[in-house]
């Protein structure tokens, strides 16, 4: 991704990108705006006390239509070369047909209100667009980089892998990376939407975290962006600035801007056909003479009136402005949308499904209990199981490793290689020459050969009877014994889910690889509907396509070992996404920090967002319906004018409402 910001995309209902004029062409369209409201006005007074016909009044007013309709019609012309029939060129005939009329005030109200709608419009959506681009400012230009025993200032551009970065108190990051010196607490909020800083130390071992990045926890990463509130830190650099989470999430709520939502492609659809059908209404009032007694003059001013308030300005802009400003709330809150689909999808859910590890519970499970075979010491068990584990990158396997070394003290750890997921069911590697087999007793019943000891399988079972995660060791044809873990519930899950039913949701059931017995208990505890346990990946699907036969259904996971569930469901939101370049590509929504809070807020979000597409659908389309009837039995262009592009800044202002949502919980 260019660090380049690129100048703000047009407004989806009047298409005015000028250019790449940027800022100045925005402050340039408010500026000819006014001028043509001062012409118009000097104009239209000096006409008062000169009669109709002075010259002077005329100049005034042909000025006003000059600097009213300068954009305008540059915007219609670049339309016509695209062979595109849009709201500018309705409104430069409805101005011309004034003018043929000698309406000259009337034509140049029309362009100076449309101007100044136009130039309002695009400031309102600017500040939408600017929390947005406020992100891609977070990151520093120059980072403070050590070279040898020397200090040196470098382009933010020109980190590479493996650089030194020296972040000083109250200075951001400026590049994703670990700690490698110093503790500190770091304001993370701009990327994970974590209100409270986040304590950060040093990675115990520099050459692991090198080989393996993505694997560091989370008390040792940083972000580009994120503020140092703390002391000094030395952090080494795993990402190039154009790759940093920074900077993907950047991009990729810059296009979503453009994903188009069900809602928006349906007002598009309309547009296609009202618009052609205006002209043809147009056309037909034209003749309106044939049928009552009055002057053409008469007749093509109500015909251009009709044009003017026919125009769906409204309509156009009503769904991107309020997908646009939920996007960008969003993104302000740590939740990254992919655009307005998503969006809408996220307010009509029936159903959400969890994820046990990591979403559910803390996702830092602890080894309770280990239990050797006959004849196995328990430190066989576990150089074993760590060598096998340390290859993997589940919760479960780096609470083995952890938990595992502090058992063993000083006994050393065999290497394993080949290692091989057998998805849903365990690992397979091999250790001092023998294959080992390491997981579910499920797993060893599909494997045949020699059976799982009685007196294991028994102490397995009593230990799912207490809710624990089993897994059994195998090497070659010998069984080395199991090892028991426990993740504990998230202590917020409970009170997420009261406010997720609160907002409307009537099912919450979670799917899980482990077995029925710890999935009854983790739910229970939650306040879980239905716990679906002893699922290998294409269950989850299967549970998934079940619910969605139901209604609309968000699965919510880690975007890694649940990405086919993620795709199967209506919306697929991932936790903790920030620094997972799989859980930014799978999902639909992805929670940046690893809070489970943040959901109710962002499905909060998207039923405040669908509340208030619906609120401008209805406004735009009844000024319309209103507008019609009125200009055919008489009403005044500039009044309809005043009306349409009075609407048009309504629903504007009533999609901003969405950057200042809260979650009333």
């Amino acid at each position: 991704m260019s660090d380049t910001t690129p100048p703000p995309a047009a407004s989806a209902g009047h298409n005015h990108d000028h250019g790449s004029g940027g800022p100045w062409a925005g402050r340039a369209e408010i500026i000819f705006s006014l001028a043509s409201g001062a012409f118009l006005l000097a104009g239209w007074a000096w006409g008062r006390t000169q009669g109709d016909g002075a010259t002077g009044p005329l100049i005034l007013l042909l000025l006003a239509y000059a600097a009213g309709g300068f954009f305008t019609v540059r915007e219609a012309i670049e339309n016509l070369r695209h062979r595109e029939l849009k709201i500018d060129s309705l409104m430069i005939v409805a101005a011309a047909g004034a003018a043929v009329l000698g309406q000259w005030a009337e034509g140049a109200l029309l362009l100076f209100l449309f101007s100044l709608g136009h130039a309002l419009e695009n400031y309102a959506m600017g500040r939408a667009r600017r929390a947005i681009e406020a992100l891609a400012a977070l990151r520093p230009e120059t980072a403070l980089v050590r070279r040898g025993d020397q200090l040196v200032d470098v382009s933010v551009n020109d980190l590479v892998i493996g650089d030194v970065v020296v972040v000083k108190p109250d200075e951001r990051v400026a590049a994703d990376g670990f700690v490698v010196l110093g503790e500190s607490s770091i304001d993370q909020a701009a990327i994970t939407g974590e209100s409270v800083p986040v304590d950060k130390r040093p990675v115990v071992d520099v050459a692991e975290a090198r080989q393996r990045p993505d694997a560091v926890g989370p008390e040792h990463r940083v972000f580009a962006g994120t503020i140092n509130q703390g002391k000094v830190l030395e952090v080494e650099v795993t990402r190039l600035a154009s790759q940093s989470t920074l900077a993907r999430v950047v991009e990729l709520v810059r296009s979503a801007e453009h994903q188009k939502s069900p809602t928006q492609l349906f007002t598009d659809r309309f547009q296609k056909i009202f618009v052609p059908a205006v002209l043809v209404l147009v056309g037909l009032l034209l003749f309106a003479g044939l049928v009552v007694d009055e002057p053409f003059s008469a007749t093509f001013y109500r015909a251009m009136a009709v044009l003017v308030a026919a125009s769906p300005c409204a309509l156009a802009i009503s769904t991107p402005s309020a997908v646009l400003s939920g996007v960008a709330r969003a993104a302000r809150g740590g939740v990254l949308i992919k655009g307005g689909g998503p969006l809408e999808r996220l307010g009509v859910l029936h159903a959400l499904a969890f994820d046990k590890t990591g979403t559910l519970t803390e996702g830092r499970p602890q080894v309770t209990d280990v239990m050797p075979a006959d004849g196995v010491t328990t430190q066989e068990l576990l150089s074993v199981a760590i060598a096998v584990e340390r290859l993997s990158d589940h919760p479960l396997a780096a609470a083995v490793v952890r938990d595992g070394l502090v058992r063993l003290g000083s006994h050393a750890v065999p290497e394993a290689t080949d290692l091989e997921s057998l998805t849903g069911r365990g690992l397979k590697a091999t250790v001092a020459g023998e294959t080992v087999h390491l997981g579910k007793k499920s797993l060893f019943d599909e494997l045949g050969g020699a059976a799982v000891p009685a007196a294991l399988k028994t102490r397995v079972l009593d230990l799912e009877h207490q809710g624990r995660t089993v897994f059994v060791v195998r090497q070659g044809d010998r069984y080395l014994g199991a090892v028991g873990l426990m993740d504990t519930p998230r202590e917020a899950a409970k009170a997420v889910m009261a406010r997720l039913r609160e907002l409307g949701m009537t099912r919450l059931v979670m799917l899980s690889g482990d077995n029925q017995r710890v999935a009854d208990a983790v739910a229970a505890s939650v306040g879980i509907d239905r716990a679906y346990g002893d699922l290998m990946p294409e269950d989850k699907v299967k549970a998934i396509q079940a619910l969605r036969a139901e209604g609309e259904v968000a699965m919510v996971g880690d975007g890694v070992n649940d990405a086919p569930a993620l795709a199967s469901a209506s919306v697929g939101i991932a936790m903790g996404a920030a620094g997972s370049d799989v859980a930014l590509e799978t999902a639909d929504v992805a929670l940046m920090g690893d809070k489970l809070e943040h959901l109710p807020f962002v499905v909060g979000l998207s039923r405040q967002t669908r509340r208030i597409i619906r609120q401008n659908l209805w406004a735009s389309l009844g000024m319309v319906a209103l507008l019609i009837p009125a200009t055919i039995l008489g009403m005044k262009m500039g009044v309809a004018v005043l009306f349409h592009e009075g609407s048009t800044l309504l629903v504007v202002a009533n999609a901003l409402r969405l950057l200042a949502y809260r979650d009333s919980a």
